[in-house]
């Protein structure tokens, strides 16, 4: 297991999947996650952390970061739905 965290592939394919999962299901944590994954490929690709301790808390800090940025720049965007505060009965 140690060593398929190593190759920068495996985390493409995770990326991937976690991306599918947030097409189907309906929440919005796992594009962070996905990001996460995508910028580990860069980080084994280039070979910079060799330590699986290291990589897996890299992996747990980068999708942090994105899912806080996500957050932040979607924070605005509202469901569409219109609410209420008067009501047209009321003279």
């Amino acid at each position: 297991m140690d060593g398929l965290l190593h190759i920068w592939w495996v985390w493409l394919c995770a990326a991937l999947a976690l991306a599918l999962v947030e097409l189907v299901v309906p929440s919005s944590i796992f594009l962070g996650f996905a990001l996460g994954a995508l910028a580990m490929t860069v980080v084994v690709g280039l070979g910079l952390l060799s330590n699986t301790s290291a990589l897996l808390a890299l992996f747990a800090a980068l999708s942090l970061l994105a899912w806080i940025v996500l957050k932040r720049v979607f924070k605005n965007q509202s469901s569409g739905a219109r609410v209420v505060t008067r009501d047209i009965n009321e003279n």
